[in-house]
């Protein structure tokens, strides 16, 4: 995964006093990066947000990236073509790991189409802190939802580079959660939020 960002020399890095593994006895829960990934329409926003709910009702402390989000401030200058696309989840990956090192459980929720780029995200957390959720989605089922109405613009030639139309999707490998539809039906947001705090428990990324 290349970056735009011209690379920096004469620069050293400055370890501080505090480190991970105190703000993680502050906060009483682990660090770590739940990276939600599928289709337009396959939910992810809307996981994203149930999940940060519940944990927070659990006392637990979690930030959402969401990838429409970004765009409106650190990733506005991006546009849809490969090279910015690699570079919008180089940048997401980044921070995600600044709050995973914070002690947060982050939830970043993007398309994230290519399994290269996220594979480096991934590489970025060497300490298996990274938690890759596929929302595992049909295309019909995605496009008849089409929330954002930006299928029918697809369909339509209005939008070029369109994953799962016109751009491809890279479905992940090995990933951590897979949530399928069930008979054509996405499973409701708590149910999916409930998956994903299951595993978030027994991984030990809840504990006090």
């Amino acid at each position: 995964m290349s970056s735009t960002v011209p690379k920096s020399s004469n620069i050293f890095w400055h370890d501080c006093p505090v480190g991970k593994a105190d703000r993680q006895k502050l906060l009483k829960q682990k660090g770590c990066v739940v990276w939600i990934t599928g289709l337009s329409g396959s939910g992810k926003s809307t996981l994203a947000c149930t999940l940060g709910r519940e944990l927070h009702t659990r006392g637990k402390l979690g930030y959402v990236l969401d990838g429409d989000n970004l765009r409106h401030g650190l990733n506005k200058d991006l546009g849809f073509k490969a090279e910015d696309r690699a570079e919008n989840i180089r940048r997401v990956g980044e921070v995600a790991k600044l709050f995973a090192d914070a002690g947060l459980v982050c939830i970043a929720s993007l398309i994230s189409p290519y399994r290269t780029d996220r594979e480096a995200c991934r590489a970025l957390l060497s300490d298996g802190s990274f938690v890759e959720v596929f929302l595992n989605m049909s295309l019909e089922l995605c496009e008849a939802r089409d929330p954002k109405g930006l299928y029918k613009l697809a369909r339509a030639g209005k939008i070029k580079g369109f994953t799962g139309i016109d751009d491809p999707y890279e479905a992940p490998l090995n990933c951590e959660i897979e949530i399928k539809e069930v008979n054509g039906v996405c499973p409701s947001p708590c149910d999916m939020a409930g998956q994903v705090v299951t595993y978030l428990e027994e991984k030990g990324f809840l504990d006090e």
